[in-house]
């Protein structure tokens, strides 16, 4: 945890003062932190700004926080959603912290034909929210990604899919014969008015496996273009990873021009 995040009925007086009494929270305090009274702990409140809080008194069960000062506002979010066909539920709580943390707006857990029936039963899909609050915590972040299910794949592309694309959209499929930079100096060459005009607001990221054929087809009949991220064939979680980083250098190049 690089910060505390705690919700708003966490905080009295105005935000005055405020309590921990999430146990997780209060072991990393206790055992990682090796925080003691007097100290200044790192926080922020849920939805709202980032600061720091002095400790007041720590308990069993709680640890009260005085001179509170929240003047920070949080990262902006990055201008992209992200559509992944439902993972494994192990490799689920990974994906979610990790793009939770690198600051997605909108994440879409969505069947596949390669994704297993069983998924849509983990007891994992309950805990989305404290998947999300270690990846605020870990991105020092207050602000929620937005996390839709879809468990039917054909009447969320024809239906709901064009509405969605705010800019471009792009398929990861190893298979392409287009490559994410190729794609990305193809856009280049026709910018919009925004500087980051050129960057795909949405990204589809296959289960294990990828895509198959008939899935490729229907995204493209709405307007999305399939590029590979290079000739290895990635894990799910590698090629999230992979994706959000080449759309943040290329954000951070458009910036520079």
């Amino acid at each position: 945890m690089n910060c505390i995040l705690l919700p708003a009925t966490n905080f009295q007086h105005d935000n005055a003062s405020a309590y921990i009494n999430d146990l997780m929270q209060i072991t990393h305090v206790n055992k990682v932190l090796t925080a003691k009274v007097g100290d200044t702990l790192k926080i922020g409140q849920l939805g709202g700004k980032l600061g720091s809080a002095i400790i007041k008194d720590i308990a069993s069960d709680s640890i009260e926080l005085g001179d509170i000062q929240l003047t920070i506002n949080p990262p902006a979010k990055l201008n992209l959603t992200v559509v992944l066909a439902l993972p494994r539920p192990k490799v689920l709580r990974r994906l979610i912290m990790d793009m939770t943390a690198l600051g997605v707006n909108d994440i879409i857990l969505i069947n596949s034909y390669r994704t297993q029936k069983s998924y849509w039963q983990s007891p994992m899909l309950a805990r989305l929210d404290e998947f999300v609050l270690e990846g605020l915590q870990q991105g020092v972040d207050t602000v929620t990604p937005r996390i839709s299910l879809q468990k039917r794949f054909k009447p969320f592309v024809e239906d709901e899919l064009a509405s969605l694309i705010t800019n471009r959209a792009i398929v990861a499929h190893p298979y392409s014969a287009l490559s994410f930079a190729q794609y990305m100096q193809q856009q280049l060459k026709n910018p919009g008015p925004l500087h980051n005009s050129a960057l795909p607001s949405m990204v589809f990221i296959g289960a294990e496996g990828g895509w198959i054929d008939y899935e490729i087809d229907l995204l493209a009949k709405q307007g999305c273009t399939a590029v590979n991220i290079g000739p290895r064939i990635l894990r799910t979680e590698a090629a999230v990873n992979v994706i959000l980083g080449q759309w943040l250098l290329s954000d951070a190049k458009m910036r520079l021009r």
